[in-house]
């Protein structure tokens, strides 16, 4: 496989992030680039996936953007893992199966840090349960034009929760939002490589 891995330090614009994933989408569609794994974060901002609602929004203060991945209300945050991509599904054109490849990713992730996860297909993201309450831990949106997938997924590490309770985050009332330094007060420095490594391992399955 011949992707390119991108690490960001400083936090990135999401719109100049957006613009370089469409690019990415457009070069690599005619085979003039590689396909991307980009980690990175953003400041504070809310986006939306083209499925929100509008009273999903709890805060009407907050500046939300309406983007074209897939999925509801989220927000992003120092603090929070990005991991945006622009991935080939030319081949394979299995988009659950694909789905399943980054829920499989960050599971193992985690695990490595003794915490457990679980994925759950009427509700897209990865949870985490603790005395009888289910918390999200990871959202996923994801696109795929022409059979190229790109936006991402992202992990709370140890970004602000009070900012999710200005919207439904990803439309779902039932359930909470944690981090993992909530879960488990571990050295999470390493994240991104351990991530990274086990998604190309498993794109490769």
């Amino acid at each position: 496989m011949n992707i390119e891995i991108k690490k960001s330090i400083k936090p990135i614009n999401y719109f100049d992030a957006i613009n370089f994933l469409e690019k990415r989408l457009e070069d690599l569609n005619k085979n003039k680039n590689k396909e991307l794994i980009w980690k990175l974060e953003h400041n504070e901002i809310f986006t939306a996936g083209t499925s929100y609602k509008d009273n999903e929004i709890l805060d009407n203060s907050i500046n939300l953007i309406k983007t074209n991945r897939g999925g509801k209300i989220t927000c992003h945050a120092p603090g929070q893992l990005i991991c945006y991509f622009v991935l080939d599904l030319r081949k394979k054109k299995d988009i659950r199966k694909f789905i399943s490849c980054i829920e499989k990713t960050i599971i193992e992730t985690l695990k490595n840090y003794e915490i457990d996860t679980f994925s759950d297909r009427d509700n897209v993201g990865i949870w985490h349960k603790k005395n009888n309450s289910i918390n999200k831990v990871a959202a996923i949106g994801v696109r795929v034009k022409k059979w190229i997938a790109y936006h991402g997924f992202s992990i709370n590490i140890n970004n602000n929760l009070d900012q999710y309770k200005k919207i439904i985050p990803c439309g779902i009332k039932d359930k909470g939002i944690t981090n993992l330094i909530s879960i488990a007060d571990n050295d999470y420095s390493n994240i991104d490589d351990l991530l990274i490594e086990k998604f190309i391992s498993n794109l490769k399955t």
